[in-house]
């Protein structure tokens, strides 16, 4: 598909390149040979008023002889535009193939990833939706079946469609994250979120080290987003470090921006998965967590990227197997004027 679209633009460069290549060979064309005949035509007055006798070759006439070198003139002058033409149309096709690439490349991206999106959304749908068709099919077909049975066939199901929910609203904020939906508003006080959220997860205080500074620590963004992303990277640090283990949290502000570091101890990023944990849908291995069945669906980094490219902020993971991890946000501050 892009391979063809890619022929069909360049040839509508190489036509436009084309059409103005020749209207400015011709306007060229006409001028060149207008002053060359009217440059001849001055010679011959002058010649012709000359009390110098000018001797030509046979019966030719001044007439003759500025005839024909204005005939040369344009000869030469149609020649040289024709294979400066010949030569702007190979250039030029290879030009225009550059210039459709780079115009179909990031479409082309944009088309990939919507196309992998799409592949990976209909993936993870397609898993709790066999598990719930499966479990209602076994439990419409067994006659022996109790009312406990259907019971534990309901909490299945239910568990299952929390699931789909979950994804769905992920898969909602991740839409409106990546298309701007999203205002910055509020004056949010980055110290007091973090409170909040590590209460509402009901992380345990004695496996957390926080670390602020003595006054709050305000930026310019959206409260809610904001508490969604800290959520997502206080739940993973939870969920990939070892049980017991301490979780880091530090605040740090130098006054034009605020630095917030999550570290935890665990199993850890190997090096060739750190470029990818910000990718839809990416999940490592669901062993790397004290509980499988407590995997996510791969969005919430993913969410959290977003988020802080709205804030006109930055993300990093560093990792050591093994060892620990930390993810370090960037947020600039509320400036004093505003």
């Amino acid at each position: 598909m892009f391979t063809s679209a890619t022929v069909r633009l360049t040839t509508w460069y190489l036509v436009i390149l084309i059409v103005i290549s020749i209207l400015f060979s011709f306007i060229i064309f006409e001028l060149s040979t207008s002053e060359i005949s009217s440059r001849l035509e001055r010679l011959q007055i002058r010649a012709e008023g000359s009390p110098r006798t000018i001797t030509l070759p046979g019966p030719l006439t001044l007439s003759d002889v500025r005839e024909s070198q204005a005939n040369e003139a344009e000869a030469s002058i149609f020649i040289g535009l024709v294979y400066m033409n010949l030569a702007v149309i190979g250039l030029g096709g290879i030009g225009s193939y550059l210039l459709a690439r780079a115009t179909m490349k990031p479409i082309e991206q944009a088309h990939e990833q919507q196309s992998r999106f799409t592949s990976d959304a209909s993936h993870e749908l397609r898993t709790p939706l066999a598990i719930m068709k499966s479990e209602i099919q076994v439990a419409l077909r067994d006659k022996a079946m109790t009312h406990q049975d259907y019971r534990q066939v309901l909490n299945s199901t239910l568990e299952e469609v929390d699931k789909l929910s979950q994804l769905s609203e992920s898969l909602l904020q991740l839409s409106r994250a990546e298309h701007g939906l999203i205002q910055r508003t509020d004056k949010v006080d980055i110290i007091h979120i973090i409170q909040s959220e590590t209460k509402r997860l009901g992380l345990n205080a004695k496996r957390l080290r926080l670390t602020f500074p003595d006054r709050a620590v305000i930026i310019e963004g959206n409260t809610p987003i904001l508490q969604d992303l800290f959520r997502i990277l206080l739940d993973n640090a939870v969920k990939y470090s070892n049980a017991d283990s301490p979780v880091d949290v530090e605040v740090h502000s130098n006054g034009r921006s605020c630095v917030v570091r999550i570290a935890n101890d665990g199993p850890g990023i190997e090096k060739a998965h750190l470029h990818k944990v910000f990718d839809r849908f990416y999940r490592i291995d669901k062993s790397r967590t004290s509980e499988a069945s407590n995997a996510g669906y791969g969005l919430g980094l993913s969410l959290a990227k977003h988020i802080v490219a709205i804030h006109d902020g930055t993300i990093s993971v560093t990792s050591t197997p093994g060892k620990k991890t930390e993810f370090s946000v960037t947020l600039p501050h509320v400036r004093k004027n505003r």
